[in-house]
């Protein structure tokens, strides 16, 4: 019996280590890419909407795939938290060189009590929720990014097609003066004037034109293109964002991704605690096994149960550890939460005033500028202003156009900044989630 019993729990512990070896870290890392991919989406080469940016967007960022890693990994982690403890064989022999050798042979079991392996599950499922968080935070940041990035090169077209009509408003003042100064009507001063507004209104166009290629790079860094193909994004059919209630924004900020994440740590933290917990309770060691013994020519079967004697270490500091930091989580929700509330409030007044501003300016002050200038190019055509009233009113036109666009601007910053923190873009820009 002795001959047959080392042997075999010798053979069947080598067979266990063999088969574990392929699992060791060092041999799974080696596999791991180190390269960085140089691969990206590419769009098309005339206009691109919102819905196209961001898919494109999604698809190739980094941010997102390490989230969806992390949430795959957290998945993972939740059947290992339900893995019970591996059982143990063990093979001894006594009196190797005497007359009597005993050889033993035991299996052992741990098993886990005060809730252990529920516990560990739990709380392997809350990190799941705070991946998934994660993974929401990541979108919803990402969408807002895409957002700002895409109303900039929006406003940039608007700018661009200003400076090109100044540009070409310049070239016809710089006609009729020299037409006039041609025919003794006005000094050559008058035509002098005229270049040099004409001028400064080429430097605006070239600054124009370098603003947008600048806003078009940054829209497509997004997806990771460094020379963007398209030339324009499509304008929705309301340029500037519709100003919400304030109370609709509160009651969607609960569902938030930030808050949401937020609120999920504080429920990890709390599985946490409770795992901690039940560390305190000792494991029960069930022990089969069995005994050969020449001296008596005989095998004798063993039993043994033991468990630690939780006298000096219950686990008192893990406890008082995790109770603090789950006291923590829920303050940082509170902060959260109150973060959040004021970022949205300030978002939301300056979205109100943009969009005051951006109405006045439309329906009032670009009207009033654009008769006016009207009025003294025909006048000075017909020899009643001169060039100078041209040159200010063609400056009221192109101020008040400029601050148009600057409305406009701040008006889609505020609304990306509101999609940002409620994490849905349709709260602020619903003509933006169409195609």
């Amino acid at each position: 019996m002795r001959k047959v019993l080392l042997p075999l729990g010798l053979t069947m512990l080598s067979c266990n280590l063999a088969s574990a070896q392929p699992l060791e870290l060092p041999t799974f890392t080696q596999t791991l890419p180190v390269s960085v991919s140089n691969t990206f989406p590419v769009e098309s080469v005339d206009s691109i909407s919102f819905v196209r940016a961001l898919e494109l967007a999604s698809s190739a960022s980094p941010e997102l795939a390490a989230a969806r890693r992390e949430l795959a990994a957290s998945r993972a982690l939740i059947s290992q938290a339900g893995a019970r403890p591996n059982p143990i064989l063990s093979a001894s022999q006594e009196g190797i060189r005497g007359d009597a050798p005993e050889t033993t042979l035991e299996l052992s079991q741990e098993i886990e009590l005060g809730g252990k392996r529920s516990a560990r599950i739990e709380a392997a499922q809350r990190a799941l929720d705070v991946a998934a968080a994660d993974l929401q935070d990541a979108q919803a940041r990402l969408r807002g990014a895409v957002m700002g990035a895409y109303y900039d090169v929006l406003t940039a077209q608007e700018r661009l097609e200003l400076a090109q009509a100044a540009s070409k408003l310049a070239k016809q003042a710089v006609n009729v003066a020299n037409r006039r100064v041609r025919a003794g009507m006005v000094s050559p001063v008058e035509e002098t004037r005229a270049r040099v507004a004409a001028t400064g209104v080429q430097v605006e166009l070239a600054r124009a034109t370098a603003e947008l290629e600048a806003a078009r790079t940054r829209l497509a860094a997004n997806w990771g293109n460094p020379q963007p193909r398209f030339e324009r994004v499509k304008e929705p059919a309301e340029a500037v964002p519709p100003l919400p209630e304030l109370a609709e924004l509160y009651s969607r900020l609960n569902d938030s991704a930030q808050l949401t994440r937020a609120r999920r740590e504080a429920e990890r933290r709390r599985a946490a605690l409770e795992l901690e917990r039940t560390n305190r309770f000792s494991n029960v060691t069930v022990s089969v096994g069995a005994q050969r013994s020449d001296e008596y020519n005989g095998t004798l079967g063993l039993v043994s149960i033991s468990m630690p004697l939780p006298l000096l270490d219950r686990n008192q500091g893990n406890i008082g550890a995790a109770q603090e930091r789950a006291y923590r989580a829920q303050d940082e929700l509170n902060a959260v939460h109150i973060r959040l509330k004021s970022e949205l409030s300030q978002a939301h007044m300056r979205l109100r005033t943009a969009r005051q501003q951006f109405e006045l300016l439309r329906n009032d002050m670009l009207p009033s500028a654009q008769s006016a200038y009207e009025a003294a190019s025909k006048g000075f055509e017909l020899g009643k202003f001169t060039f100078l009233d041209v040159l200010d009113a063609q400056r009221t036109l192109f101020q008040a156009r400029s601050q148009y666009l600057s409305a406009l601007s701040q008006a889609n910053q505020a609304a990306a900044e509101i999609a940002r923190i409620v994490g849905d873009g349709s709260a602020v820009i619903p003509s933006a989630t169409q195609p």
